[in-house]
């Protein structure tokens, strides 16, 4: 669902970059990302686009340890089809 997220191939620079920079990567699951999407939207009243929320999902299900830590997270995006994110929120309660 984080369609942002899809490639086919990375540029030649930003493929430099994360050879460079990138230690690891993290993944979840469609489920964990819908979760704390409608988390942010029902009790902070925040729209993020599942894209936007990836980074946060994976902090939020425990997949970084971040105990005594100081964490930024950037969320963004609010390019959601409201209808189309109402169905999924249903289908997960």
């Amino acid at each position: 669902i984080a369609d942002g997220a899809r490639t086919m191939s990375l540029g030649k620079l930003t493929f430099a970059l994360i050879r460079r920079h990138v230690d690891d990567f993290l993944t979840v699951t469609d489920e964990e990302l819908l979760t704390w999407m409608f988390f942010l939207w029902e009790r902070m009243k925040v729209v993020v686009e599942p894209t936007g929320m990836l980074a946060a999902a994976a902090l939020l299900e425990g997949k970084v340890d971040a105990r005594g830590k100081r964490v930024g997270v950037v969320l963004s995006g609010g390019n959601v089809d409201l209808t189309w994110a109402a169905a999924r929120l249903l289908r997960l309660r």
